[in-house]
């Protein structure tokens, strides 16, 4: 195929993207009781949620739609990608390509599952009824709770990118697992200090909710990388 034959393929590739996302996105907006349902459960009964704009809950709305489409529709984007750039590969490079695939967004999901289930009811049940005085009253935005959610399940997902990056890096030759051994003590503060970062509550417990799967994350690399 010639350069241009390619760019007309690519092209192809990104308009069955879109269009299966944007489907999707139909989807998910129809459904809005069933989605909002699912997005609002972390917050629990006692915290209420105010809209503070005209146009807030249909932006909103619209938003939500949009990753909710492009979560379900990342697989089928993954998969025309593949074919997209796998008669360039040779048989073993097809496979580690496929294999690098698969993992990612497997890990990506495991950790926006981990921050959906686990850290944010924690964070938003904490923050939510943090007060200085009980003279003030939060009053919480539905825009600074979606805002916060897909925070969190962005940070937790690529960290749970880990023994991916380090099985890649470990391909091109530019990790080993001695080394990882040997920095461990320094892995496992960055992951805390990481982990203090990411959760914006100041509790010992939520730090240990994120930074202990994410060490384990990390020893998990090192068995990776030996393979």
């Amino acid at each position: 195929m010639t350069f241009w034959e390619h760019l007309d393929e690519l092209r192809g590739v990104i308009i069955r993207c879109l269009i299966v996302t944007l489907v999707l996105m139909v989807v998910a907006f129809v459904f809005k009781d069933e989605v909002f349902r699912i997005v609002l459960l972390p917050k629990g009964d006692r915290l209420q949620l105010i809209n503070t704009a005209v146009t807030g809950q249909f932006i909103t709305h619209m938003m939500v739609s949009f990753y909710v489409a492009l979560i379900g529709a990342m697989p089928y984007i993954l998969h025309q990608l593949f074919r997209f750039i796998s008669p360039g590969l040779y048989p073993q490079e097809k496979r580690l390509t496929l294999r690098l695939m698969l993992s990612g967004y497997l890990m990506f999901m495991l950790g926006v599952l981990f921050s959906y289930f686990v850290i944010f009811p924690f964070t938003v049940t904490f923050l939510g009824n943090y007060q200085v005085a009980t003279e003030v009253t939060n009053l919480i935005s539905l825009e600074s709770y979606i805002d916060t959610l897909l925070v969190l399940s962005l940070l937790l997902g690529i960290l749970f990118e880990l023994p991916v990056v380090s099985w890649l890096l470990s391909r091109f030759g530019l990790l080993t697992a001695s080394s990882m051994r040997k920095f461990r003590r320094h892995a496992l503060l960055a992951i805390v200090i990481a982990s203090a970062v990411i959760t914006p509550t100041s509790d010992a417990f939520t730090l240990l909710l994120v930074s202990v799967p994410v060490y384990l994350l990390y020893e998990l690399s090192i068995l990776v990388v030996r393979k």
